[in-house]
């Protein structure tokens, strides 16, 4: 599947998770094999940049790139893009680190990825579904990814999903050094962005499975002000279309 698309390489951000990344790998490594790993560790100070640097000088396919500071997840993956743009890597993808996302289905994202140019591993399309969450929570994201339908007009289920892969042609299309969200804002930041560019994006089930080692980055502060972060950044975009739909309009007249 791969050598029909390329070299692939998955973006994998850290921050303090040593108990779950050689296990990650060694599932992703085992399952897609011709698929290269690039960990992005913001300065874990649990020994997370250690353990990394230990995978890539055992297997030449893990690459490393030492971040200082925590800055953010979108921050994380930026500067993964850029160094696996730079690579020559043909699909880019993202996964967790903590196991929620399965490298056992990333199959599924690579055969989608044939008619596509973005393709992500929903949990609430048909199929998919997520494991060990509470009530609250589950009703927190579907809520939340309806709320982002509404406001941006998009027809994506998981628009907040993060186990994704992108054509390479896609990010060159979307201007990645225009892109300023850096939280988890970032994800519906870059499908709306593919959205609008005329790109293919295509959601696929996935079984999303809650951590069991380690803690968790979202909480419902963290997603609370994600949602205030996509309806300040929706809003100005649904302001921005008016205004090209007018511009273009008065052109007609």
């Amino acid at each position: 599947m791969t050598s029909d698309l390329g070299r692939v390489v998955m973006v994998v951000p850290t921050y303090n998770e040593a108990d779950n990344l050689e296990w990650i790998v060694g599932r992703l490594r085992a399952v897609q094999p011709t698929v290269d790993v690039l960990v992005v560790d913001d300065g874990s100070p649990d020994g997370t940049g250690e353990v990394a640097d230990r995978l890539a000088g055992a297997d030449p396919a893990v690459h490393v790139l030492h971040r200082h500071a925590k800055a953010g997840l979108g921050a994380a993956y930026l500067a993964g893009f850029a160094w696996a743009l730079a690579a020559g890597y043909d699909v880019i993808g993202e996964m967790d680190a903590d196991g929620s996302h399965q490298p056992e289905q990333l199959d599924r994202l690579l055969t989608a990825l044939d008619d596509a140019d973005l393709v992500i591993g929903s949990r609430w399309v048909p199929g998919g579904s997520v494991v060990n969450w509470p009530w609250r929570r589950e009703l927190l994201s579907r809520g939340g990814n309806l709320y982002v339908r509404l406001l941006l007009g998009i027809d994506v289920r998981d628009a907040t999903a993060g186990f994704r892969l992108f054509r390479r042609s896609a990010l060159e299309k979307i201007d990645l050094s225009s892109v300023q969200s850096t939280g988890y804002v970032f994800q519906t930041d870059l499908v709306t962005r593919c959205l609008r560019a005329g790109l293919v994006v295509r959601e696929v089930p996935i079984e999303f499975v809650e951590r069991v080692r380690g803690d968790s980055k979202m909480s419902g502060a963290v997603a609370t002000e994600s949602l205030r972060r996509i309806t300040r950044w929706g809003l100005r975009e649904r302001r921005d279309q008016v205004r090209r739909a007018a511009r273009r309009e008065g052109r007609r007249s």
